[in-house]
């Protein structure tokens, strides 16, 4: 089967080893991933406090190429963008004045017919019915798992899993044979996009973050969000700097976790590309 794909800027960059691990985990359950062809940067995370009409517009593109070109659903892996595209069709279709302003913008048709998916909700749809008879190695750690602030954030306009106590990822885990701690720290911020301004504060939020995860035994922190995975893992100088300690807890985007159940090699996932080392022992089925 198709379905339509938007990387984002960040799974075209910074992220490529969340891009490889997407891919390789669609190939590997049969789904051919479309990308829309023309993309642009979604304005995510700075546009929609600098300019109301371009942080509507820029998101309204991606979605009405994604119609003219005839994708009915497309996967959008990054939170910031699955955020940005979904709050954009949101008001669009409830502001008809404002939908025919940014029509207008842009110079092409909108309808507002294309569902949006995050990587939790496309793994729901389209994999986790199919994982279990697909696991080679049981993914036997004590996890974290780590939903940031945007994933389910508006809840209202999203309607994803809960706002303050999510459990989606958690499931999937569980399916991989993992053990999903509870924990207090599942959707808090870990200084997003301060990454480069002020490192200081990604190193306190985030600090805070691992701290929680490594007190609670965890082994691994799962992720769903490139900018989560950056402040988490590129950030861990900073981070051991502030804690004055250094931890070597590594974090894992979701779709590397089910590739690794599966049998995929760290290469097709892209764990060599992190900074902290992914080193663990798996228990073969």
């Amino acid at each position: 089967m198709k379905i339509g794909f938007y990387p984002g800027c960040s799974l075209s960059g910074t992220a490529r080893e969340y891009n490889e691990s997407v891919k390789a985990v669609a190939k590997a359950f049969q789904i051919e991933l479309v990308e829309i062809k023309d993309w642009n940067c979604c304005g995510a995370s700075a546009a929609h406090n600098i300019d109301h009409v371009l942080a509507l517009s820029l998101p309204a593109r991606i979605l009405a190429l994604a119609e003219e070109q005839g994708l009915n659903e497309i996967l959008v892996p990054c939170a910031a963008c699955y955020n940005r595209l979904s709050s954009t069709q949101h008001r669009l279709l409830e502001d008809e004045q404002l939908k025919k302003k940014i029509v207008d913008t842009i110079e092409m048709k909108y309808n507002g017919n294309v569902r949006i998916l995050n990587i939790i909700q496309f793994l729901e749809k389209y994999i986790s019915n199919e994982i279990d008879q697909n696991i080679t190695r049981k993914f036997s750690k004590k996890v974290a798992c780590y939903y940031g602030c945007l994933l389910v954030r508006p809840n209202k306009v999203l309607d994803f899993d809960r706002e303050e106590d999510p459990v989606s990822m958690d499931k999937i885990m569980k399916q991989l044979g993992a053990n999903p701690l509870q924990w207090a720290f599942k959707t808090e911020c870990c200084g997003a996009g301060l990454s480069v301004s002020k490192t200081s504060t990604v190193a306190r939020l985030s600090g805070k973050i691992l701290e929680d995860a490594v007190l609670r035994g965890a082994e691994a922190i799962i992720v769903a969000c490139p900018m989560c995975h950056a402040n988490l893992d590129m950030r861990r100088p900073e981070i051991n700097n502030y804690l004055k300690k250094k931890t070597n807890i590594p974090v894992m985007y979701i779709t590397q976790a089910i590739g690794i159940a599966i049998g995929l090699s760290e290469k097709e996932l892209g764990l060599h590309r992190h900074f902290v080392p992914v080193n663990m022992d798996f228990d073969y089925l």
